[in-house]
């Protein structure tokens, strides 16, 4: 069981898809089903992916499914992020996000470490390495975290 797959919006949805399926070893691809919108898919070629929509898109609960609706443009920052595997080395990710001029950098997140890169300068994308990934699996397990934290589990 794990995430499948996830919305993200851009100034940039080609970009950033680019960007993304790059990073996971994948291909990035139009979103059909809404206009102008992409969806990177992980090398793995088993559905996981990110879809990737305009800021000035937003999804709404439509009479019978979801609705794609132009507003007003939902371009802030947000608490919204995602941790993602990659196929490629640190060295390679920064300098793909400096390539682009986005924030990135190495950054502890106590059980792990991961790459911090910010998608146009303003969404988190926490990038993790194979050893990343590795002490990620290890140290995200809820008798890890409630020993970190001192909780009751």
């Amino acid at each position: 069981m794990g995430l499948l797959h996830l919305s993200i919006n851009a100034d940039d949805p080609e970009g950033v898809a680019g960007f993304l399926a790059q990073v996971m070893g994948g291909a990035a691809v139009p979103f059909p089903p809404f206009p102008d919108c992409w969806i990177a898919f992980a090398a793995e070629d088993d559905g996981t992916s990110v879809e990737v929509y305009p800021t000035t898109h937003v999804l709404e609960a439509g009479a019978a499914q979801i609705s794609c609706e132009v507003k007003t443009r939902q371009g802030g920052p947000t608490f919204v992020h995602a941790a993602l595997g990659t196929t490629l080395e640190r060295a390679e990710v920064l300098a793909l996000a400096s390539a682009k001029g986005w924030t990135a950098r190495i950054c502890d997140r106590g059980p792990y470490e991961c790459i911090e890169v910010w998608l146009e300068n303003r969404l988190l994308a926490e990038l993790l390495d194979a050893q990343m990934q590795r002490d990620y699996r290890q140290g995200m397990t809820v008798d890890n975290w409630v020993s970190m934290f001192g909780l009751n589990g």
